[in-house]
């Protein structure tokens, strides 16, 4: 459970997250026969950069973004890109893309070896930025969300997670310095029995 109080678990069979807001988003296609879930990615994202609480995000992950609304967004305009889910500066969830689903989050990306993360990897953005501290909310509804995915994939554990910056070096710098990770970490292990 979050600090909201909210549990999440997810369908297998359908990809979807019981807990989760839905909102389709139509860039997904489905992934190789051969790919296992395997790998989550975190991200960092807000629109325009550094703005928060909008429906931006959401519109730019359904391709419903009014290109002409703000100058950044003719930096980014045509892009047709989604996560799997999306986690808002208040602790909500949405969920654009079923996990059986290949969401387009990773682009031109390699790990341990593998190359199109899209095609082995769940994608989790959190509204934020690189470097301005994300909100106690997020790390629990995250640590929350990543326990049902771990129940629902039980070959992954937390080591089976990076940063778009991990995937991407050079290209991406996302979810930034700003992102406590061992704070996640430690939200994820149990304690140790005394």
């Amino acid at each position: 459970m979050s600090e909201k109080g909210q549990s999440y678990t997810i369908d297998v069979a359908s990809g979807l997250m019981q807990g989760a807001r839905q909102i389709p988003s139509p860039n997904c296609d489905e992934r190789p026969a051969e790919a296992t879930v395997s790998l989550v990615v975190l991200h960092g994202i807000s629109l325009p950069p550094a703005c928060f609480d909008g429906e931006c995000v959401a519109d730019l992950f359904t391709n419903q973004l009014d290109w002409d609304s703000h100058p950044y967004f003719k930096e980014i305009e045509g892009l047709r890109v989604s996560s799997h889910l999306y986690i808002r500066r208040s602790g909500e969830v949405i969920q654009f893309v079923p996990f059986t689903q290949r969401a387009w989050h990773a682009g031109a990306s390699k790990y341990r070896g593998r190359s199109n993360c899209n095609d082995f990897s769940l994608g989790i953005e959190l509204e934020g930025t690189d470097d301005l501290p994300y909100e106690e909310i997020q790390y629990s509804v995250l640590a929350a969300v990543l326990k049902a995915v771990f129940k629902a994939y039980p070959w992954m554990t937390a080591r089976d997670m990076a940063g778009h910056c991990d995937i991407a070096p050079g290209r991406k710098t996302d979810p930034g310095p700003a992102f406590d990770w061992m704070r996640l970490y430690d939200s994820l292990v149990l304690p140790a029995a005394h």
